[in-house]
């Protein structure tokens, strides 16, 4: 269960108008924290953020699922579930056993998952595959940042 701060400041960012990854990004920022401070582990960087991505669909956030060939199809299925359960407005209690055995089971795992270090590299894999898809065309991020250097300058 998210802490109520965390949905409150997606609530913020979905007001604002932000995208639904920025809204999600309050949710892996949450694991990461729990990550830190010992609350449980997680076996890799990647493990920690679709924690947080699956809380956030759960939460109410419409983030779609991933696109098929990107992830596996057991993974998207998921994603699909947990965005389906955000959108209806019914909330089940989960099962206190099986709350257990998932918390214990990332209990087990390291906490090296968010260190400083895990997460560059993560980011920097992110980045080079994004690269290598073709996903930011440089003219657009060249573009983008004309556009916000010419409304600091103007500021």
């Amino acid at each position: 269960m998210p802490e109520k701060k965390t949905i409150e400041r997606a609530r913020k960012d979905a007001r604002e108008g932000k995208a639904p990854s920025t809204q999600a990004g309050e949710f892996v920022r949450e694991e990461m924290e729990h990550i830190r401070e010992g609350k449980h582990g997680a076996r890799s960087p990647q493990q920690a953020i679709a924690i947080g991505l699956s809380k956030a669909r759960r939460a109410g956030v419409k983030l779609a699922p991933p696109k098929a060939g990107r992830t596996s199809d057991r993974t998207r299925r998921q994603a699909e579930r947990d965005l389906a359960k955000g959108q209806s407005g019914r909330k089940r209690k989960t099962s206190a056993k099986r709350s257990r055995a998932t918390q214990g089971a990332l209990k087990r795992e390291g906490r090296s998952a968010a260190s400083h270090r895990a997460l560059s590299q993560q980011a920097k894999r992110a980045a080079r595959a994004r690269k290598r898809r073709g996903t930011v065309s440089q003219t657009s991020s060249r573009s983008r940042s004309r556009s916000s250097r010419s409304r600091s300058r103007s500021r």
